[in-house]
């Protein structure tokens, strides 16, 4: 089953359970793919799904901190419900020990050995753990790595 079927059963079980909140959260992520869909004219495959699942994350992980700064605690509690509802349609996330050391096979790969080839690294890195792994982290771990 795609991503978009899966949404798409997803959207009628909140609705006969009259879950709105998970039905609101599913409607605006499909919106998003039905948009990008219309401008491409073509349907999306999974990976352009996950893309545009992992763009709605980092919007509404952007948004959490900057609720957090003005203490909106009723908007940081449902940002955190609509990621955790959209996160359930990413693959597993790597664990920290796992992204590092993807990262130092990925530096012995490029034989990289300065932060001046991080761009070098970071771009055959990102395929290997697209969807993954947040790409903040990624970087954070390969600067370390390259220190």
């Amino acid at each position: 089953m795609t991503l978009n079927e899966q949404l798409n059963e997803d959207m009628k079980q909140a609705m006969k359970s009259q879950d709105k909140f998970k039905l609101s959260v599913i409607r605006m992520v499909r919106s998003a793919i039905k948009n990008i869909e219309i401008d491409q004219r073509k349907t999306l495959d999974d990976n352009e799904v996950l893309d545009i699942l992992n763009r709605e994350i980092k919007q509404r992980r952007d948004a959490l901190q900057e609720f957090q700064k003005a203490g909106r605690d009723d908007l940081v509690q449902s940002a955190q419900a609509e990621i955790a509802i959209i996160a359930e349609y990413l693959p597993q996330q790597l664990t920290e020990e796992e992204v590092e050391a993807i990262v130092r096979q990925t530096i012995q790969e490029t034989g990289a050995s300065s932060k001046a080839e991080l761009g070098k690294v970071m771009s055959a890195l990102m395929p290997k753990v697209k969807g993954r792994a947040d790409g903040k982290l990624v970087n954070r771990i390969v600067q370390q790595q390259l220190q």
